[in-house]
């Protein structure tokens, strides 16, 4: 058992190109699946494992550890994709996990901010202020192109294309992928770039695009930080951190008459479903607007 997850992690990291932090969630689930398995059956073989041993630990973790339905879902896949690699390489006779459905999960709509709201706290930033160049170009990247903040701390200066209003930033999964970058959002970086950036950058400094005052890359907590900062300033009440933005970047261009497709390419989603729930978002706005102005609505 212990030396198939080690060649499947190595799988998952040379072919597939997963990251680490992916790596170590497959690795953390199969591990304790093994460990359960060894200490029930006092058995190592990979292919011994039934069906009912899958489930019988599955059952465990809900009952035992009160793991929640996302929480077995995380371990469910990460045993599904095992087994079918084995499967696949002939290491077992049939793919125990396939028959196994996942848990169902309640979907919870993503948070946004509405448009004024965004235009508030873009607005709020007082560039005569320390640092507000560059605070202001971070929020309105987060809010022009949809990145992740882990995709905008590590956007470098080699792969932003102000003239061409684009940039090219490295997803999950270590994809790269080309987004666009409004016209807004364009002049403010480009603003940040000539008046702040060169008094940020030390001997420590790399091309990232967004440095410390310190002229080091930001970390993604510090990006949390800035976000919470200036929505505080701005008079925003509400919880405000990158993946609202995010979020709201996607509802926006939806309810404007974005095609699904194109916002699951800007978004970097491998899986239209992931970016279906925005559907949702639209669909509970257009039956807002026709409960308040159909006269039988």
């Amino acid at each position: 058992m212990e030396k198939e997850i080690d060649r499947f992690i190595r799988y998952l990291a040379v072919e597939k190109g997963l990251s680490d932090n992916y790596q170590l969630s497959v690795r953390r689930s199969l591990e304790g699946f093994g460990d359960w398995f060894h200490k029930k059956t006092g058995s190592e073989d990979v292919g011994a494992v039934t069906i009912d041993h899958l489930t019988a630990f599955l059952a465990d973790r809900k009952l035992e550890d009160r793991l929640a339905a996302s929480s077995l879902r995380i371990q469910l896949i990460a045993l599904k994709i095992f087994f079918r690699h084995l499967a696949g390489r002939g290491k077992v006779k049939e793919d125990v996990a396939d028959a196994i459905d996942s848990p169902r999960l309640e979907k919870y709509l993503p948070d946004t901010l509405n448009e004024p709201m965004v235009r508030q706290l873009l607005e709020s930033v007082d560039d005569n202020r320390p640092l507000a160049r560059r605070d202001r170009a971070i929020l309105e990247l987060l809010y022009s192109s949809g990145l992740r903040v882990s995709e905008l701390t590590g956007a470098r200066l080699e792969n932003l294309y102000l003239e061409d209003k684009v940039i090219r930033v490295t997803g999950k999964g270590n994809k790269t992928r080309l987004v666009p970058v409004g016209a807004a959002a364009c002049e403010t970086i480009q603003n940040y770039l000539d008046g702040e950036r060169p008094e940020l950058v030390s001997r420590h400094s790399g091309s990232e695009i967004f440095l410390s005052k310190w002229g080091k890359k930001l970390t993604t907590t510090r990006i949390w930080q800035i976000v919470k900062e200036r929505a505080k300033m701005a008079g925003i009440e509400s919880n405000v951190y990158p993946h609202l933005l995010r979020h709201s970047f996607a509802t926006h261009l939806l309810g404007n008459g974005a095609d699904l497709r194109v916002i699951q390419e800007l978004l970097g989603h491998a899986d239209i479903a992931t970016t279906q729930i925005y559907t949702h978002v639209d669909q509970k706005h257009l039956r807002n607007v026709h409960r308040k102005f159909h006269p039988r609505g």
